[in-house]
């Protein structure tokens, strides 16, 4: 392949933090990955979403969500933002999301981040084929962490999975990377559960998140 892969992370992000920022940064630096799109996924403007008995308007927190993301990777020259699930103003079937980038990078290698909760029900997805036709999966998987997978996800792991990082260099999709990440025990319910309750989130975020929920007085009662 003429360039290296450029990795997908999708997320709510609401609201990023030292979790997501570290272990994109780690699967970049491990997978020798040319960049991470760190990707908001779209949330109605048409309705409202409790996250634990706080009521979020998603009309104005798309633009939050986006404004955080960019202010936490600004200075990381390895991990970028792309806004096209916002852009496309609707709820994205993944298989569509790749095949959006897929026409942007036409000769360069795909990989999509996801967790192994997401993994392990990838064969329900809209199109799954499609996808990993597309590009590459990478998965997280937590140290000791018993894969409960069905028979299809076997299947399949035996299939396309590979512990060879050049295969996902060498071929624009069609691999399954297991990822022993080390996560960060950090959530974005439990920040804005903290700061619900008026209690310090610092060093669970960056500063520049920190100070933005703290200046627009988000995730408040």
């Amino acid at each position: 392949m003429a360039s290296l892969p450029i990795g997908i992370f999708g997320g709510t992000f609401n609201p990023v933090h030292h979790g997501h920022l570290r272990s994109a940064l780690d699967i970049c630096e491990h997978l020798q990955l040319q960049e991470i799109l760190m990707m908001p996924t779209f949330m109605s403007p048409h309705k409202r979403h409790s996250h634990q008995g706080d009521d979020i308007d998603y009309v104005s927190n798309n633009a939050h969500r986006l404004s955080m993301l960019r202010a936490a990777t600004k200075h990381c020259e390895k991990l970028s933002v792309s806004e096209f699930e916002l852009n496309n103003a609707q709820v994205s079937y993944t298989v569509n999301t790749i095949a959006h980038f897929r026409t942007k990078f036409p000769n360069t290698p795909l990989c999509f981040l996801m967790g192994m909760d997401s993994f392990v029900n990838f064969t329900r997805w809209h199109r799954w084929q499609d996808i990993l036709v597309e590009c590459h999966l990478v998965v997280s998987q937590r140290p000791g962490y018993a894969i409960n997978a069905n028979d299809e996800i076997n299947a399949l792991l035996a299939t396309h999975q590979t512990s060879d990082i050049s295969d996902l260099h060498e071929s624009l999709g069609g691999s399954i990377y297991l990822h022993h990440a080390h996560p960060l025990s950090i959530s974005s319910s439990s920040i804005r559960q903290l700061v619900q309750t008026q209690k310090s989130i610092t060093y669970l975020t960056p500063p520049s998140v920190e100070n933005y929920i703290i200046k627009h007085a988000l995730y408040r009662p």
